[in-house]
């Protein structure tokens, strides 16, 4: 995700990424530009009577309003799917510290406490990758039995998850934590799988293809015939008016299609990488242990 300074209005005006609509585009302006300029001349050229022509700029007119709702509708949606997302990762966040510090204040020092420092951050690190193609193992902080275990594993997040149910439980059994101390911890155990589940929701349910599909080829249509509005009026200029209604339609339906899957690693997508880094972190803090090194650029590796 980029980070950036709203108010440097100049800045981002001027910049070039590989985010921007206008780098992703421009094969395609270019093929409008060329379209539309075969049709502006086949016109000017052979038709003598271009007064009907005229009153097609009613018709784009409203036809242009209904493509802009659409794409408000379109753009709000995704931007839906993002917030929620982001908000499911809020969550992970609060719940990994709520699980902590439960845990730290009240499982007594040793192996179990190490246990869940290590694998409350593993959940988050294994949910990240879950998200998208898989989960790298070399990510997590795992023994080697541990590691061949979750090899065989096909949703390594519940895997992680149970093996942590599993460990309270054995505290509880031995007598080291009570009945509601078991039952403070396990709201923050569930909380984490019900955020995760909410993430798989968004992952796993698109736009539905039949909606995206005709928006596509309705700006398409739009944009391909509306020189025809525009030639009495400007002649070859309606090249660059083609052009440039082309890149703003389409940049809103790209946007839109970027930001709906927020948990990849687009520049538009939610700093999940970040965010796994800050719980490792806070969860280390929180159980006083002295933070494992762990190199950042080997996130999301392949």
């Amino acid at each position: 995700m980029i980070k950036y300074n709203p108010k440097n209005w100049f800045k981002l005006i001027f910049a070039l990424n590989k985010s921007d609509t206008m780098l992703m585009l421009w094969k395609e302006i270019l093929y409008i530009g060329a379209f539309s300029a075969l049709l502006s001349y086949l016109v000017i050229k052979f038709v003598a009577d271009k007064g009907p022509l005229h009153n097609l700029i009613a018709v784009y007119s409203l036809v242009g309003f209904v493509i802009s709702l659409l794409l408000v509708f379109r753009t709000n949606t995704a931007y839906d799917r993002w917030w929620e997302g982001r908000k499911k990762w809020g969550s992970l966040v609060n719940d990994t510290r709520n699980l902590a510090i439960k845990i730290s204040s009240i499982v007594p020092n040793g192996e179990p406490r190490h246990y869940f420092c290590k694998s409350i951050p593993n959940f988050v690190f294994a949910a990240k990758e879950h998200l998208r193609k898989g989960v790298h193992l070399s990510e997590l902080e795992l023994t080697p039995e541990e590691r061949k275990e979750l090899e065989k594993k096909e949703h390594i997040p519940n895997a992680i998850s149970l093996k942590m149910y599993q460990k309270i439980q054995e505290l509880k059994v031995a007598g080291q934590i009570s009945e509601v101390e078991y039952l403070a911890i396990d709201n923050n155990l569930n909380a984490l799988l019900d955020s995760l589940g909410a993430c798989e929701r968004i992952r796993n349910t698109p736009i539905p293809f039949s909606y995206s599909l005709f928006l596509k080829k309705f700006i398409f249509i739009y944009v391909t015939t509306i020189p025809l509005a525009f030639i009495p009026s400007f002649g070859y200029y309606s090249v660059i008016i083609a052009m440039f209604l082309f890149y703003v339609l389409v940049s809103m339906e790209v946007l839109a299609e970027e930001i709906e899957e927020p948990f990849g690693t687009d520049d538009n997508d939610l700093p999940t990488e970040q965010l796994c880094v800050k719980i490792r972190q806070n969860v280390q803090e929180i159980f006083e242990v002295k933070p494992i090194p762990f190199d950042n650029n080997r996130i999301g590796r392949r």
